[in-house]
């Protein structure tokens, strides 16, 4: 089992940039790590993954090229970077842990969120 803190959530204004963090407890390295958002009156979305196997990343094609997920396996974090951040990117963010998928939604263990909150 895993348990998942994230932080690093925060005002920002458009263009700034912010990292997050998710701190896990348990079996760290045995998952694959995701990160999701939810914006007010929408649904949750994937945002980005990292395998457990191969460190392959993947991410949703509107953060591509502004949002990088990383993992160090040591501190039993994973991180999402996140530059050039644009208002649409205001949502609460969401850590997750699953032992096989990747992009899909149904993770088996979540955070509690961070919310971020982008100014124009």
């Amino acid at each position: 089992q895993v348990q998942l803190v994230e932080s690093g959530g925060g005002l920002v204004q458009a263009g700034g940039s912010l990292r997050l963090s998710c701190a896990a407890s348990g079996p760290f390295s045995s998952y694959n790590m995701g990160w999701f958002r939810q914006a007010p009156g929408k649904e949750r979305e994937f945002v980005a993954a990292i395998r457990r196997t191969d460190d392959s990343t993947y991410y949703k094609d509107s953060v591509k090229g502004r949002f990088t997920i990383s993992r160090d396996n040591a501190k039993n974090t994973v991180y999402l970077q996140m530059i050039n951040l644009k208002p649409e990117d205001t949502a609460v963010y969401y850590c997750a842990a699953d032992r096989w998928l990747v992009t899909g939604m149904k993770y088996d263990y979540w955070g509690q969120g961070t919310q971020v909150t982008v100014s124009s």
